[in-house]
C-alpha cells in the first residue's frame, strides 16, 4: 500500500458497493440478454431529452455551468420551493459522498439500517463515521428503531430511504412526518427518495423545505430513465444547500447531462407514460415470479424484489443460474433479506427472456 495514504486510507478495504454488469460479463465471458439488476428504466428517457443530450454534445468542448443555474430554477418551480433549497450533484451517490464529508469526522456515530443503500455506508467508511445498522421490521425500514439508535448513540446522521431498496417496500407519508417530529436535535436525516416518481400516492412526505435536520435526495436515474447522466439533487434548508459549495466538483456536472435533465424534467407526459408502464411490468414481473412458485414482495419502485422462501443460500444459487443464461439480476446482502432475489422491471422483451430462464434456473439452483 503507498506510504502516501493516510492510516485510515491505508485500512479501507479495495471494494466498491456493487459489481457491474459489465464487470460480470469480463469476468465470465457471458454476455447478458436481460439487464435486470441495476434499477435502470428499460423504458428509456425522454426523446426530448435524447435530443437535447444530442445537441448539448456539439457544445461538449466548454465545461457546463458551474452554478447549474437553469436546472436548479427549474427543480425549484418543479418542486415549490426557492432555487437556494436546491444543490445538484452527480447522482445521489455523489450527493451522499459530499453529505459525509461536510458533516463526518473520525468516530462520528451514524446510523443506518442492516441491509440498506451499501453506497450510503461506503461513504461513511471513508469518511472515518462509525456506523449502527439497526434490523428492518419484517420487509420495510423501522424508523422507531432508527429514531431509539440515534438517541443512544448521538448519531450526526440517519439514512433512510422511503420507498426502500433493496425490499422495494415504503412508508406512507405520515410515518415519515412523525419520524421527522420526534429528531434527536443532534440528528440530521438523509431522506433517500430515488424511487419517488413511482411511488404510489400518499408516499411523499409534506416536510417544509427550511426544515433544518432533513435533506432530501432525488435523481434522475430511475422515472426519468437518466442513470448514466449521473444528476442528482437534494432539497434542504438554503444553509445546507450552500454548504454543498464548500466540497463539491464545480465542473462535476457536464453540459450533456445537465441539458438531458433540463428537457427530461419539463416533459411529465413522458414521465406518465413511464409511471403507467412501470405499474403494467410490475403486474407481469409478480406473476412470472408466482408461476414459479415464488412471492413477490408489494414494490413502490422500478424492481420487484421476491422471496424465493428459503435462505440466502438458495437465492444465491438462482441468481447465479440466471446469470449463466444471460440475465443480470442482484440480491439483498444481508439475512434475513438475503432469502430474496431483486429483479428489476423491464420493457417486454427482457421479460420475455426473464420468464423464459427462471424455469431452468430454479431447476439448477435445486
Amino acid at each position: 500500500m503507498s506510504r502516501f495514504l493516510t492510516p485510515h486510507a491505508a485500512a479501507l478495504p479495495s471494494t466498491v458497493p456493487f459489481t457491474g454488469p459489465e464487470a460480470l460479463e469480463r469476468r465470465t465471458g457471458i454476455p447478458f440478454r436481460a439487464r435486470l439488476g441495476a434499477n435502470e428504466s428499460l423504458f428509456g428517457p425522454s426523446p426530448r431529452a435524447i435530443a437535447a443530450m444530442k445537441a448539448a454534445a456539439e457544445d461538449a468542448w466548454m465545461y457546463g455551468d458551474p452554478e447549474n443555474h437553469d436546472l436548479k430554477q427549474s427543480l425549484a418551480a418543479h418542486h415549490r420551493v426557492t432555487p437556494s433549497h436546491i444543490a445538484v450533484g452527480p447522482g445521489i451517490d455523489g450527493l451522499l459522498g459530499l453529505v459525509c464529508r461536510l458533516v463526518l469526522e473520525p468516530g462520528t456515530p451514524v446510523v443506518t439500517s442492516l441491509g440498506a443503500y451499501p453506497t450510503f455506508n461506503f461513504h461513511v467508511a471513508g469518511y472515518g463515521g462509525v456506523l449502527t445498522r439497526v434490523p428492518y421490521r419484517g420487509d420495510h425500514e423501522d424508523p422507531e428503531a432508527l429514531l431509539a439508535a440515534a438517541k443512544s448513540t448521538g448519531a450526526r446522521l440517519i439514512y433512510l430511504a422511503n420507498p426502500d431498496n433493496p425490499m422495494g417496500s415504503h412508508h406512507p407519508a405520515a410515518v415519515i412526518e412523525d419520524m421527522v417530529a420526534n429528531l434527536p436535535e443532534q440528528t440530521l436525516l438523509i431522506l433517500d427518495e430515488a424511487y419517488a416518481d413511482l411511488a404510489p400516492p400518499g408516499t411523499v412526505p409534506d416536510i417544509p423545505a427550511d426544515h433544518p435536520q432533513v435533506i432530501r435526495m432525488r435523481t434522475f436515474s430511475k422515472g426519468y430513465g437518466l442513470a448514466g447522466a449521473r444528476v442528482g439533487y437534494a432539497i434542504t434548508n438554503p444553509d445546507l444547500a450552500l454548504a454543498f459549495d464548500k466540497v463539491r466538483d464545480h465542473f462535476g456536472m457536464g453540459r450533456i447531462s445537465q441539458a438531458g435533465a433540463l428537457a427530461a424534467l419539463a416533459d411529465q407526459d413522458w414521465l406518465r407514460r413511464v409511471q403507467s408502464r412501470t405499474l403494467a411490468a410490475r403486474a407481469r414481473l409478480s406473476a412470472i415470479a408466482e408461476k414459479n412458485g415464488f412471492r413477490p414482495l408489494p414494490s413502490a419502485t422500478n424492481f420487484v424484489t421476491i422471496d424465493c422462501g428459503r435462505d440466502g443460500n438458495h437465492a444465491r444459487k438462482v441468481l447465479e443460474a440466471l446469470a449463466v443464461r444471460g440475465v443480470f439480476i442482484r440480491m439483498p446482502g444481508v439475512a434475513p433479506l438475503d432469502r430474496c432475489i431483486r429483479i428489476s422491471l423491464g420493457d417486454d422483451p427482457a421479460l420475455d427472456i426473464l420468464e423464459d430462464a427462471l424455469p431452468a434456473a430454479l431447476q439448477a439452483a435445486d
